[in-house]
Parts: C-alpha cells; structure tokens; sequence
C-alpha cells in the first residue's frame, strides 16, 4: 500500500506519487482524483501496481491514472503507460485480458416520450436479437479462415458482409480496423474461442443499454454528435470474449521466461512483459491487434442486432427508428502513437487498460465531423446510474497521452457485492425507478449493483476539472440488458 501521506498534491483534480518514493522507479505516478476518491482507492492494490509500474523498461514519462482507477491484474485498472517504440517494452497485462473492451454509443431522433409504451418489448427484443452470458455463441458460424479475416480486416469486414454503413467505420477508432494483425501468431484455442461467439454480449460488466439524453452541455458537440435532450440512445459495452483473453492468457504465460531471458527485472511478475522490438514482442503484438479487430467486428454487429430490434419493435410507431453511429472506442488495447513529450515528438507504445483515448480537436484520427469539437470519449456508469459523453482536449494530448477515464470504476469486488446485494432486491428496486431490466441471471445482476462503483459524476468532474475531457451530454437508462 502507498500511504496517502507520501502523495503530493498538485490540484484540486491531481496528485503526485514522486520518482523518489522508490528507488526503481523510472519515473512519477500522477493519479487525477479528488482527494474523496483518492482515499476510495487507497484501500486497494492499485496505486503500488501503478508505481510498479513506473519500472516497465522504456518508460516514457509518467504513469497516470484516471479517477476510476481500481485494481486490476498486474497493472491497475484505469492507468496509462507509454513506453519508447521501439526500445521499449509491451506488457499484456497493462493491455488486459479483454483485449479492446470498449463502447460504442448510437443516437437516435426518437423521443422518449412518444415509445414510453414500448419500451418493455424493445427490452425483450434486444435481449432476444443480442446473445448474452458466458461463453455464449451467436448466430454467425465462420470457418478458421474467415475468422482470420474479421482479425485482420475488423469493422470492414462487418461492412462487406452488410453489417455496418460507411458512417459506421468512418466514426470507429482506427475506423475499426488496427494495422499489423496477423492471425499466424494466434494459438488454435483462441481461434477455437473465437469462431463461435462473433455479435455475443457476455457477461459480468458487458451491457447493452437504452439511455435519454438527459442533459446537454455543449451544444456544438452534441450536435454534431446527433445527440438532442429527451432523445434515445443505445449503448453497447463488450470486447474481444473468448477470444481476447485466450490470446492474453497464452502471452501472459510465454512471457514468465521472455523476462528471464531478456534479463528483465520486474517487482511483479503480473507485469510481465517483452521488448517491442523483439520476436515475442512484435508476435503479441500482431495477436493484440487481431483481438482489438474481432472486438470492433463484434461491437458492430451487436449493433446490427440492436437496429434490426428496434425496426421490429418500433417500425411503423415512430417516424425514425433508425440508429446512427455516434462513436466507437476500446478501453483495453495497446497502441503505437507518436506524442509531444518535453517538447519532442516522439513514438510510443501506450497501454491504456480501463482508460481510453481521448484525442483533441485537429488530432489525427479524429473524424472529420469532430475535427472541431475532439473525439468523442465514452463513459457509461454502472448499472442504473447516469453515464456520460465527454470530448477530448488539447491539454489530454499534452498531459495524459491522449487519454481520460473509461466508466465509474469498482469499490466493490464481485463477490463482495454478491455478498451485499441481492439481485431480485436490486431489480425490483431499478425497476420502481422505471428500468427495463433484462438480465441472465440474478447473480450477475448483483455483481453489478451501483453501491460496487464510483459515483461517475465524481469520476467526471474530476477529468472536466483536470481539463482533459470537456462535458457534453450526460445520459440516463430506461433499459438494461446484461448477461
């Protein structure tokens, strides 16, 4: 544990765990919080993970971490971490094993409102056009071959097969589709994982969820973004299944001796990493980015399934059912990037895990109907409560690598919340509250109670107040569907 009184304070939004807190640190934590959630988490792992992570060899800057921040395998949830491409390292664990876990958020031009009547039957709808639950499969069967294409080609292959429009790519990170996948460097049991479970929801925190746009802060960007008050919009959470974590699994192994045989020293062997520039470096990498790619081909057509539930359920109720992609980005993925960095530009390797881009106005990548605004970052609360869209800042480029916080963030294990909650309790209380609740178990319903996170809004104001994310919308549930 990293006691609170060895913290610097910086603002009133950030904090500083200093170089010389330990002699093997390569350089500082900075950790955006307000002083209440900084003692929220003290009570875990994660800040000594982030100072262990300081020591990742090729470390650029400092390691920060986003008020969300919890403890995670190896590297803390919510942190970030930019190492020198190439002579740097790569580490699967500050990546996570749900390679590109991520959101993607759709708009609509539908009022509350006027579909208030139904919406129990969408609720159903979704539930029945978008599978859910552990290591559930999905209605599309791909050979290994055409596995290895949705690996290599992502969200384009989604829209080559007609699953997704040209606005669909164009407003996804990397327009759905990392350079440099190569399936050769995936094992026969991912793939084996894989094949079955492309446009599959999962379960624990995975969700697709009907929000309204409740409150509009910056009107430019929520115009430009399609979002208007009292409107509907969908959000769908998940990642790469089985498949991800297979490949994070095997790599998480085979580098316990890449370490030894690097002569990298590591005070966790959770953090257990290689050089970018070597055979099992660049091999990782080539299986991370098939991951990230099978999570962008998932989230689109998981939203597929959601318009063809919506059409079925409201075609011929309203005047425009229709969904509009408003953005798609992960939250567990590794990326090469080039940043300014004391006045250099310079490449680099950030992992970002629960943390997400959030590139500036102008920035490279950001589509050219955000160019103005920044890109859009997406931050969905826990089950029940609000969540929020933000965009990203120029001062995130210049402080944080591009990258803000990912969700509200857990004070409370799984099991502690099963422990805590009961699930029939819980839905009956989210259902006085007006929400439509689908869910594959009331287990899983309790894992993910509220009282398990952060108060989001906390989480928010503190990376508003930090300057690297600016407030647009904030958006609260009338369904939920979780495995």
């Amino acid at each position: 544990m990293v006691p609170l009184k060895e913290i610097r304070r910086i603002s009133e939004y950030e904090w500083e765990i200093p170089q010389s807190y330990r002699p093997d640190m390569r350089g500082a934590v900075h950790i955006f919080a307000t002083r209440r959630l900084l003692e929220e988490i003290s009570g875990d792992k994660s800040l000594e993970q982030a100072v262990n992570s300081t020591t990742l060899p090729g470390l650029v800057g400092n390691v920060l971490v986003m008020p969300d921040m919890h403890q995670g395998y190896g590297f803390p949830i919510g942190g970030v971490a930019a190492t020198r491409y190439p002579e740097g390292v790569i580490s699967p664990g500050a990546i996570g094993y749900d390679i590109n876990c991520g959101v993607r958020l759709l708009a609509t031009q539908i009022e509350h409102k006027a579909v208030q009547d139904w919406l129990g039957d969408l609720a159903l709808a979704l539930n029945q056009h978008c599978p859910s639950g552990v290591g559930e499969s999905g209605a599309i069967r791909m050979s290994e071959a055409e596995l290895e294409k949705v690996c290599v080609e992502g969200a384009h292959w989604t829209q080559k097969k007609g699953y997704a429009t040209e606005m669909d790519v164009r407003r996804t990170e990397e327009t759905g589709r990392v350079e440099g996948a190569d399936p050769s460097h995936v094992s026969k049991r991912a793939k084996d994982r894989g094949r079955p479970q492309l446009g599959t929801l999962g379960a624990g925190n995975h969700f697709i969820e009907v929000d309204v746009v409740e409150q509009v802060f910056d009107a430019q960007a929520a115009q430009a973004m399609g979002l208007q008050e009292g409107n509907l919009a969908v959000q769908i959470h998940c990642g790469s299944r089985g498949f991800g974590h297979q490949i994070c699994t095997d790599f998480v192994h085979e580098f316990q001796s890449v370490v030894k045989r690097y002569q990298i020293k590591l005070p966790d062997r959770e953090l257990v990493c290689a050089p970018l520039d070597s055979p099992e470096g660049q091999s990782y990498l080539a299986a991370m980015r098939c991951a990230a790619n099978y999570a962008f081909a998932n989230r689109q057509v998981l939203a597929h399934n959601a318009r063809q539930a919506f059409e079925q359920v409201l075609a011929g109720k309203v005047k425009n059912w229709r969904l509009f992609q408003v953005y798609d980005l992960a939250h567990n993925i590794g990326k090469i990037e080039q940043h300014m960095v004391d006045g250099e530009l310079i490449t680099v390797c950030v992992h970002r895990k629960g943390a997400t881009r959030a590139f500036g106005p102008g920035a490279p990548g950001v589509p050219a109907e955000y160019s103005k605004i920044g890109q859009p970052v997406l931050v969905p609360g826990s089950m029940g409560t609000a969540s929020w869209v933000l965009a990203g800042t120029q001062e995130s480029m210049e402080r944080t690598f591009g990258s803000s916080c990912h969700g509200a963030g857990r004070v409370m294990s799984r099991s502690q919340a099963k422990k805590m909650v009961r699930g029939e309790n819980l839905r009956k209380e989210l259902v006085q509250r007006g929400i439509h609740i689908q869910a594959g178990s009331l287990a899983g319903l309790a894992e993910e109670a509220p009282q398990a996170y952060k108060d989001v809004d906390d989480v928010v104001k503190t990376v508003a107040g930090a300057g690297i994310a600016n407030k647009v919308a904030r958006l609260k549930p009338v369904i939920v569907v979780k495995g």
